[in-house]
């Protein structure tokens, strides 16, 4: 995660995507890669399944060695939610910031992790996110066959949400504590800090570049965009 006033970054995941290989190596291990690279972070906590913990350990051993903090690797949960509350639990006590990130997003760049840390150091919460280019509808039915739309939504107040997801440790703390006393579950971070008074979450503009590995079919985009950022250096 994300340290201090430079911060620290989780990488969460609990399927088997993030060790689909690109370009002959894991995509947890591009992701984890473009944190190292942050002069912002300083410690990052993988959540992975407990079975998985000794090989990505050995997997991940020589990418941290250009932290300025630690690269550990701790078991995750039956779900998102579970996972980064376990890893929210190793970090040290005076942790400030807290960024969390999808580990099958290996095409986030510095830049954009340099703004969404900036700006949650300064409101406390903030997310990357951007605006839906497709028209959106309200529907009713079933989602697949049956749906019947029911009206269309603005895309000026609409934003796809992406990671990472940063906020201090505290609020992300009292969110979790928050969503267990109410049995609560969030498809995301975001999900859970909005739910808390007098807290409001910031949106750094992100890119469609930083896409969610989930399909096999996924990675004939990534292997593209590896290519584009591959020339680029």
């Amino acid at each position: 995660m994300l340290k201090g006033t430079p911060t620290g970054a989780e990488t969460s995941g609990t399927s088997r995507k993030q060790f689909m290989l690109l370009e002959g190596a894991p995509i947890l291990v591009h992701t984890v890669r473009k944190f190292v690279a942050s002069p912002l972070v300083h410690d990052i906590v993988v959540a992975v399944r407990e079975e998985d913990i000794p090989w990505v350990e050995d997997l991940l051993v020589k990418e941290g060695r250009g932290l300025l903090g630690a690269l550990r690797v701790v078991a995750g949960g039956n779900s998102r939610q579970e996972s980064v509350e376990n890893a929210l639990r190793s970090l040290d006590a005076d942790t400030d910031m807290v960024a969390v990130h999808d580990a099958v997003r290996p095409f986030i760049d510095l830049d954009t992790i340099r703004r969404v840390v900036e700006e949650a150091q300064e409101t406390g919460a903030a997310i990357v996110g951007i605006v839906p280019v497709d028209t959106v509808k309200q529907v009713s039915g079933a989602q697949a066959g049956g749906a019947k739309v029911r009206s269309t939504i603005s895309r000026e107040r609409l934003i796809l949400a992406q990671t990472p997801q940063v906020f201090r440790k505290e609020i992300l703390e009292r969110a979790f504590a928050a969503a267990r006393t109410d049995n609560f579950t969030g498809t995301d971070e975001s999900s859970l800090v909005e739910r808390l008074d007098q807290v409001e979450i910031s949106v750094v503009l992100g890119s469609d570049r930083n896409i969610k590995i989930t399909r096999p079919n996924d990675m004939d985009l990534a292997r593209l965009f590896f290519e584009h950022e591959t020339a680029k250096h």
